[in-house]
């Protein structure tokens, strides 16, 4: 499980695909608290079969490498579905990434509960600067919609958001500037992907009141 607490970026160095699938070979860069001696950033407890989320998907880690002249990497293997599902299969080398590492039990619970199973996939439709802030606006993928509710939590690339604003077809929310600089969101143009996932709650609720 995550948080949506984004912890830094991190940048495709090799993509390599398989019959099965694509494995990615991603470098940790951009990361709060980061050693410039070491590059770790914190990341040094990586070990295979250690989950993480890459632009809000969850996925394995197979190997880690120890930092090297371009700081330290990790390896994860998207499997068919996932590369059908998200838009991580269009992700080349020098691309940016959003990385989390899974939430410790004992950890602070400083965003909300995100799984890292991608519902769909959304689009960038606007962003307007306003003042030090930012906002963007997603469409809303069909059949997703009942899901969003003004300030309510939505996942997007990995990070935890809060709804601004809900209409039809799109929605709003609010970037502050730590965010902004510090997830993948500053690289984002109209038209760009991102992935989405709903209030895991907002399913439940449904599942369970489907027969009243």
């Amino acid at each position: 499980m995550f948080t949506g607490i984004v912890e830094g970026t991190g940048t495709v160095r090799k993509r390599t695909e398989t019959d099965d699938g694509l494995r990615l070979r991603i470098g940790i860069d951009a990361v709060e608290g980061k050693d410039e001696k070491t590059g770790n950033g914190g990341f040094d407890d990586l070990h295979h079969g250690q989950s993480i989320s890459v632009s809000g998907v969850c996925l394995t880690v197979e190997s880690y490498g120890e930092p090297d002249g371009e700081g330290a990497w990790f390896e994860v293997f998207l499997a068919s579905e996932t590369v059908e599902k998200t838009y991580l299969g269009e992700l080349r080398e020098g691309d940016a990434v959003n990385v989390e590492r899974a939430m410790p039990a004992d950890g602070r619970f400083d965003g909300h509960v995100v799984q890292g199973h991608v519902d769909t996939v959304a689009d960038v439709t606007a962003i307007e600067r306003v003042g030090e802030d930012w906002r963007f606006t997603f469409s809303i993928p069909e059949g997703h919609g009942r899901y969003l509710v003004d300030k309510g939590s939505v996942t997007l690339d990995g990070i935890s958001l809060t709804v601004a604003e809900k209409g039809e077809s799109a929605f709003d929310v609010a970037i502050i500037p730590t965010t902004y600089d510090l997830t993948t969101l500053s690289e984002k143009s109209v038209g760009d992907p991102v992935h989405l996932e709903v209030d895991v709650i907002a399913k439940y609720v449904e599942n369970m009141t489907e027969g009243y």
